[in-house]
């Protein structure tokens, strides 16, 4: 039985919705694991989140990347700082969400239109994330100054979320790992 795979990932929460869970849940915990560290850079921290919420946007439908992107981070930030979570559930959920809703129907065969749909697609999330989290920190913090210190950090880690996606779907095989393993 072959399913289309432009389809698979919108069907599975409805055609086998235990898998589903179970891998939006993955996905959240990996978020909240990679949540715990970070890459120290001069004045700052690079967090590996938006590698995972960039690929479960790709792979996932769009209410499972949102849950698995805000949820995610979310709880990471309740476990770890709890300051900016609510910064957290709205911005990575957003993210997520409008990366998948970009690329849900892009056929699997047509792998270069894919990959630059999903560039396009992450680097979309990657405004949405540096604008979300600088205006978040303005809130939270109370201070401009403090969100324009932080933007470049804000910046270089939308980058490395639109990267590590790309080479873990792409370059590394995941994405058709993934399907596959949907398929099945």
């Amino acid at each position: 039985m072959s399913k289309n795979p432009e389809t698979t990932n919108q069907n599975l929460r409805k055609g086998n919705p235990t898998r589903w869970l179970t891998t939006v849940a993955i996905f959240m915990a990996i978020n909240i694991a990679v949540s715990s560290f970070g890459i120290p850079v001069p004045g700052g921290h690079l967090y590996l989140s938006d590698v995972v919420i960039c690929t479960a946007a790709l792979l996932l439908d769009p209410i499972g990347a949102c849950i698995a992107g805000g949820v995610g981070a979310f709880l990471g930030d309740l476990i770890f700082y709890p300051a900016p979570m609510f910064v957290s559930l709205v911005t990575h959920g957003l993210q997520a969400l409008v990366i998948a809703l970009i690329v849900k129907n892009v056929s699997f065969s047509d792998k270069k239109k894919r990959i630059a749909l999903s560039l396009v697609a992450t680097l979309i999330g990657g405004v949405i994330m540096v604008v979300g989290y600088t205006l978040g920190k303005i809130y939270v913090y109370s201070t401009f100054e403090y969100a324009m210190i932080k933007l470049p950090y804000e910046i270089a880690q939308a980058l490395l979320g639109v990267a590590g996606s790309l080479i873990l779907c792409y370059g590394a095989g995941l994405y058709k790992i993934f399907r596959r393993i949907e398929n099945s």
